[in-house]
């Protein structure tokens, strides 16, 4: 009997104790391995860039478009013009859907260096929900938006070749815009 009470109130002294360190602030739940890696999964997704989350092929292939028009600095009018044609063409949507999706692209590329830098990385959240014709269209419509001015920018041929690359998709399944 003096064995069990002595275990009982061993045990009743480490939860004081526990308790006592999670008033002073200290918590030991942190040093849970699982706890952890949850946190730090929830961290690197709360902290990154949302532009390398982009799973629909239509926004990322608009994503690409507006940063191979801004890859040799501001878009101008007449590379704004000749996108909202293309998303209204291609992709099917009214002018003001069209001009919201140049809007929102632009705000998540910023100066779009890091997504030229990171294509691989961009394109993979998406790139298996491509289909070939959805990737062979990405890829002209890119090179449409790269070589509007006449001349393709060294950057943009970059971008370019990154996304060809990236892009050659083979046997998905027949996925339209």
């Amino acid at each position: 009997m003096h064995i069990i009470l002595g275990l009982v109130g061993g045990i009743i002294t480490i939860l004081v104790l526990l308790n006592r360190l999670a008033e002073a602030g200290i918590d030991l739940g942190g040093l849970n391995p699982f706890l952890w890696q949850r946190r730090r999964k929830f961290r690197q997704m709360y902290d990154g860039n949302p532009v390398f989350s982009i799973d629909n092929p239509m926004d990322a292939t608009a994503i690409l478009m507006v940063a191979a028009a801004k890859a040799d600095g501001d878009i101008s009018r007449e590379d704004k013009t000749l996108i909202l044609e293309l998303f209204v063409s291609e992709f099917h949507l009214s002018k003001k859907d069209a001009s919201g999706l140049l809007i929102s692209s632009s705000h998540l590329l910023g100066d779009g260096t890091e997504v030229r830098s990171k294509i691989r990385q961009f394109i993979a959240p998406s790139k298996d929900t491509f289909s070939e014709e959805q990737a062979a269209s990405a890829v002209s419509l890119v090179e449409r938006a790269a070589s509007h001015s006449g001349s393709i920018h060294v950057n943009a041929a970059e971008l370019l070749a990154g996304v060809k690359a990236e892009l050659t998709v083979t046997d998905q399944p027949n996925n339209t815009w």
